[in-house]
C-alpha cells in the first residue's frame, strides 16, 4: 500500500442543496441540508484511502469546536491526522457550499487570515515512509517547502494549481507534476476559455519550466503538455472525460488530484494516471457530497473496464 502525503487545506462544508444556485439580495429556501470535511488536500487524502491507498494529512486549523469536527470525520475515513496542527487564539476554516439540480456548486469560504504560515514545524513531518506528495495552493509556503522535499527526495511532487494560483511562479518550480483546474489556469496565465488559448497558455508553462502540466476541464476531459524534453516543443495529449449524469460536482476536482497522486505513487505513467483519476472523478460527480462520494478501487476500475 504506497502512502500520499497531503498539504494544505481542511475546512468543514456546510451544504445547502437549492432549485438553483443564489442569485440576488433576497432570501432563498434550501431543499436539503448537510455538512461533512472539505478542502482540495483533506478530500484527496480521503479519495486516496477510497481507492486503498494510505493518506498522511498536513493541514492549520484553529483551536475550536470545528477542528475537532474536521479531525474526527477524517480519522473516520482512515486517513492519518497526526499533522493536523491546531493553534491556538485562531478559526478553521468554514464554507457555505450551495449545490443545484444540476450538480453546480457555489462555495463561499472563509479562512482565518491571521492563521499562522510559517512552516518551520514541518521540519518534523518524515518522507520516509512516502511515495508521493500532493499540494494545494491554500498554504504557499507550507506547499513549497513539502514539494522541494519531495522532488528532492526523487518522488512525484505534484501541485493542484486551483485558485489562487502565486504568481511568482516558485510554487509551479517546486513541483514535478503541475495539475491546473480550468480556472487556476485561467488564474495564473490570464488566458480566455478559448480551447487554442487554454492550449497554447499551458503549453507555454510546460515549455518555459520544463515541466508536466495538465488542465482539468470538467466534461472537456483533460489537456496534457509535457514539457519535460529540454530543446523540444511539448508533447500534447487530450484525454476524454468518462460521460455521466453529473448530481454534485463538491469535491470532484479534489478526488482526481488524490487519485492522480496515489496512481503516480504506485508507478503508473501519468496518461494512465490521468485516466485513472478522471474515472474516479466521473464517479464522484454521480453522487451527493465531497468526501463522502469519492469512490472505491473496485468501483473505479470497473468503470475504467467498462470504457
Amino acid at each position: 500500500m504506497k502512502r500520499v502525503l497531503c498539504v494544505g487545506h481542511a475546512v468543514q462544508d456546510f451544504i445547502f442543496r437549492t432549485p438553483q444556485l443564489p442569485h440576488g439580495a433576497e432570501k432563498h429556501r434550501a431543499i436539503g441540508y448537510s455538512e461533512a470535511g472539505g478542502g482540495p488536500a483533506a478530500t484527496a487524502a480521503v479519495a486516496v484511502v477510497r481507492l486503498g491507498g494510505a493518506a498522511s494529512l498536513v493541514a492549520r486549523v484553529g483551536d475550536d469546536s470545528v477542528a475537532s469536527t474536521i479531525r474526527v470525520e477524517l480519522e473516520r475515513y482512515g486517513v492519518d491526522c497526526r499533522h493536523l496542527r491546531r493553534f491556538a487564539g485562531h478559526q478553521s476554516s468554514v464554507s457555505a457550499v450551495f449545490v443545484d439540480d444540476a450538480g453546480e456548486r457555489l462555495i463561499v469560504n472563509h479562512t482565518d487570515p491571521a492563521l499562522p504560515a510559517d512552516p518551520a514545524w514541518l521540519d518534523e513531518v518524515s518522507l520516509d515512509e512516502v511515495a508521493a506528495v500532493l499540494t494545494d495552493t491554500r498554504w504557499p509556503l507550507g506547499a513549497e517547502l513539502m514539494l522541494r522535499r519531495a522532488t528532492a527526495a526523487g518522488l512525484p511532487a505534484v501541485l493542484d494549481a486551483d485558485v489562487p494560483v502565486p504568481k511568482q511562479g516558485s510554487l509551479l518550480d517546486a513541483a514535478t507534476h503541475i495539475a491546473f483546474s480550468l480556472a487556476g489556469l485561467r488564474d495564473f496565465s490570464a488566458c480566455s476559455d478559448d480551447a487554442a488559448a487554454v492550449s497554447e497558455a499551458l503549453r507555454t508553462i510546460a515549455e518555459s519550466r520544463a515541466r508536466w502540466c495538465c488542465v482539468t476541464q470538467g466534461g472537456g476531459g483533460v489537456l496534457i503538455a509535457d514539457g519535460r524534453e529540454p530543446g523540444r516543443a511539448p508533447v500534447m495529449q487530450h484525454v476524454p472525460a468518462f460521460r455521466v449524469t453529473a448530481v454534485d460536482t463538491l469535491g470532484a476536482g479534489d478526488v482526481w488530484h488524490g487519485a492522480f497522486a496515489l496512481a503516480l505513487a504506485e508507478g503508473e505513467r501519468e496518461a494512465t494516471a490521468v485516466r485513472a483519476a478522471s474515472a474516479a472523478a466521473a464517479i464522484k460527480v454521480t453522487r451527493a457530497g465531497g468526501q463522502a462520494g469519492a469512490p472505491t478501487r473496485h468501483e473505479r476500475d470497473a468503470l475504467l473496464e467498462r470504457s
